[in-house]
């Protein structure tokens, strides 16, 4: 028999989960302990199904028949109305994200779980880019609420200072924190799609380096007269030897290095390309290392800061020391040793690659990526010697002269 709100109103909690009907499959559990939930059973598919509805009397007996009666028009029309129920919910739950969630927030969601793969300088990086430059200007704004001339506003700054460059990465970034935005629940869309082409085009600009052996033995001869901070003097003293990228070498660790076989192991993690590096330690570079036990054998870092122990030298200071040797931005740069023995090696005529390989250029074959760190090793082993011995003639040559 159909259900009046004055029967429902008079029922008191039974011994055992009692259920009154009203019709089409709708009907009211009452509970033992007095709860009045509204069900639906209905079949879909050929299954047996419930759908819950509330509970009474916040869901009134005129609710809870009008919304069998819009399931019921569902199952009609070939939809689950429980199915239907969950997107329903989704999507209450996704507007309730999009109504909460600025780019701040949601940036730095981002960042804490997409960017772990990363070295943690870069990473550093990266937090130190949206921070500074990125959420000051938008970070209180909702993602769902952006427009495409939000983010243009806030690398505009970067822009109008000439850091072309840097405004393209800052794009870059926000639309990875878009992207993951969208396929979060924050908001709908990708604002950041072809944004890049609002900017100025970045200039390709190859960083200086010295390939003449005239100048490098030159610039050989000024590292060896430079007197400045011992770490800083002993990593440009080791760079050219070993012509690692800046972040490599100054993040050296003591444990990497292998005296006995005459190897530096750098780790996957501390590497651009994410795959274990070995660099052969020619005689020279093993006497340096000897002579520079005592100054930093006691801490993690090689060539420690001389503000803390704990902390390597910056990049700032082995290029300034670069600057105040005398050689400029458009001359030489940190960087500019690996472009140095890169067109120098290839010039002498060594396989092209060891060299690659010795420069931990990037391996597209996965396969043989996991196994290049040893690769032509015992061909490199000879080849950073006789690198080294070179280096050496150059630098003798200047002081003979």
């Amino acid at each position: 028999m159909k259900l009046t709100d004055t029967l429902l109103r008079s029922l008191k909690a039974p011994d055992k989960v009692q259920k009154l009907t009203d019709g089409g499959g709708l009907y009211l559990q009452v509970e033992p302990k007095g709860g009045k939930l509204w069900r639906l059973a209905y079949r879909f598919g050929g299954k047996q199904k419930t759908l819950a509805f509330g509970a009474y009397p916040a869901v009134s007996l005129k609710e809870a028949r009008k919304r069998r009666d819009e399931a019921k028009e569902l199952i009609a029309n070939g939809v689950d109305p429980s199915e239907q129920k969950k997107v329903e919910k989704a999507k209450t739950v996704a507007k309730q994200k999009e109504l909460v969630s600025t780019f701040e927030s949601v940036g730095r969601e981002w960042f804490n779980k997409r960017t772990v793969h990363l070295t943690e300088e870069y990473r550093k990086q990266i937090l130190s880019r949206i921070e500074n430059q990125i959420f000051p200007y938008i970070g209180t704004k909702l993602i769902s609420n952006l427009e495409p001339a939000d983010i243009l506003f806030a690398v505009s700054h970067a822009e109008k200072k000439g850091a072309i460059e840097t405004a393209h990465r800052l794009v870059q970034i926000s639309g990875q924190i878009c992207r993951y935005a969208r396929l979060a629940g924050y908001c709908k869309y990708d604002i950041t799609a072809g944004l890049t082409e609002a900017l100025p085009k970045v200039q390709t600009k190859h960083l200086a380096s010295i390939t003449d052996p005239k100048e490098l033995s030159l610039l050989l001869q000024s590292i060896e007269n430079y007197q400045g901070d011992l770490s800083v003097v002993y990593a440009l003293k080791i760079l050219p030897y070993v012509f690692v990228r800046s972040n490599e070498l100054r993040g050296a660790r003591w444990a990497e290095i292998d005296f006995k076989t005459a190897e530096w192991v750098i780790p996957a993690g501390r590497m651009k390309m994410k795959t274990v590096h070995v660099v052969p330690l020619a005689s020279q570079v093993l006497k340096l290392l000897e002579e520079l036990q005592p100054h930093s054998g006691h801490s993690e870092f090689l060539f420690i800061s001389p503000a803390s122990a704990s902390n390597p030298i910056s990049d700032m200071g082995l290029l300034n020391a670069l600057r105040r040797m005398g050689y400029q931005r458009g001359e030489m740069t940190i960087h500019g040793f690996r472009s140095t023995a890169s067109t120098l090696l290839n010039g002498m005529g060594y396989n092209s690659d060891w060299i690659e390989r010795q420069l931990a250029h990037c391996e597209r074959n996965a396969v043989r990526k996991a196994y290049n760190h040893a690769e032509y090793l015992p061909e490199r082993k000879k080849m950073m010697q006789k690198w080294a011995d070179y280096l050496d003639g150059l630098r003798e040559k200047t002081t003979q002269s």
